[in-house]
């Protein structure tokens, strides 16, 4: 039973053909980075027309590199939310007409559902597992229950994990997005020299909030005279797309090197400190980590030196940022119920997982 799967809910343009809900036969993504790094943030109008261009070829050679015909499929699955609704609406609309010319099942994939799955149709999960959901607009923690059943333990009050990674690298001058960049240099600086301290969450603690930390990085910015070095990394960018590490050394210096593995350092263990107390909460017997910051080498590292009491799962680099394999593994076991959406399928912003 094969699934063509469209995801456009931020900034990525994708098409994927997944059979059997796990065996992947194409996964195309048609990123936007270069339309918006100039911006250093994703503009939601700037994505919706990206995504207007890209949408038909996206799917076209999905259904070409899986040697899939429209009327070979069981199935279109489209993200429903969370995400930009302008952006949404180019994957649903499309997905949608594609369902009705052709008389196939749509069905209505959570984003965040999503991400889940991409580690879930990969792995042998055993449940109960703990998913900790972490990227540039989310980071949460649900419980995943057999049956596919979630209940939502904790979440982010202010900043996702990866958006507070991206907004500290525009600060420094690293470019958009800066989170691969802060986890080049990293290991490169000491985890310990910079000390910051993380507000204690009243109400539910399993709760994250990043904006305080996000905060101590702009004071210890003010605190010097980065003018120059911040200068010399724009020039950089603009010389060079995508510097190496050795490039990014050359124009940064061990204080600064310092800030970043002490700020990456801080984040990593408040996810992994979360997600532990949340697994032991509800006996969970296996720990899944998705999202685009699933591909940070860091937070990878520390989950396997945690030596923790069940298995840790992690996404391929490649199902780790937004991608549409995930969408149509998400929507097999929905295929298999035959929960169906219908026309009046709307895009929704602010889309919950229960």
């Amino acid at each position: 039973m094969r699934i063509l799967g469209i995801e456009s809910s931020c900034d990525e343009t994708a098409a994927a053909v997944v059979e059997d809900g796990s065996r992947i036969l194409s996964s195309i993504v048609s990123s936007q980075m270069a339309t918006h790094s100039r911006y250093g943030g994703v503009v939601p109008e700037l994505a919706s027309r990206e995504h207007l261009r890209a949408i038909v070829p996206a799917v076209r050679l999905a259904l070409q590199e899986s040697s899939t015909r429209l009327e070979d499929l069981s199935a279109i699955a489209v993200t429903e939310g969370p995400g930009l609704v302008g952006s949404l609406l180019v994957g649903m609309t499309y997905g949608k007409a594609l369902a009705m010319v052709h008389k196939l099942p749509l069905i209505a994939v959570n984003h965040i559902e999503g991400h889940i799955h991409a580690v879930a149709s990969q792995s042998e999960v055993e449940f109960p597992a703990l998913a900790l959901v972490v990227s540039g607009g989310h980071t949460h923690l649900f419980e995943f229950a057999e049956g596919f059943r979630y209940r939502l333990l904790g979440k982010t009050r202010d900043d996702a994990a990866g958006e507070a990674f991206d907004k500290v690298a525009k600060l420094l001058g690293f470019g958009y997005p800066g989170g691969p960049v802060i986890d080049m240099l990293a290991p490169h600086g000491n985890p310990e020299a910079v000390r910051f301290t993380l507000a204690k969450m009243k109400g539910n603690t399993l709760d994250f909030s990043f904006s305080g930390l996000k905060t101590a990085v702009l004071r210890w910015f003010e605190a010097r005279d980065m003018a120059n070095e911040i200068a010399a990394r724009r020039t950089l960018l603009r010389e060079n797309v995508t510097p190496s590490v050795d490039d990014w050394l050359r124009v940064t210096p061990k204080a600064t090197l310092d800030l970043l593995a002490s700020f990456q350092g801080t984040v990593i263990d408040e996810l992994l400190r979360r997600a532990t107390r949340s697994a032991e909460e509800i006996g969970a017997r296996s720990l899944i980590v998705s999202g685009g910051v699933a591909c940070n080498s860091g937070l990878r590292r520390a989950a396997d030196e945690a030596h923790l009491p069940y298995p840790v799962f992690f996404p391929a680099p490649t199902l780790s940022t937004d991608n549409a394999a995930m969408i149509a593994a998400a929507a097999f076991p929905k295929l298999a119920r035959g929960e169906f959406a219908d026309s009046t399928l709307k895009a929704q912003a602010n889309l919950a997982l229960a």
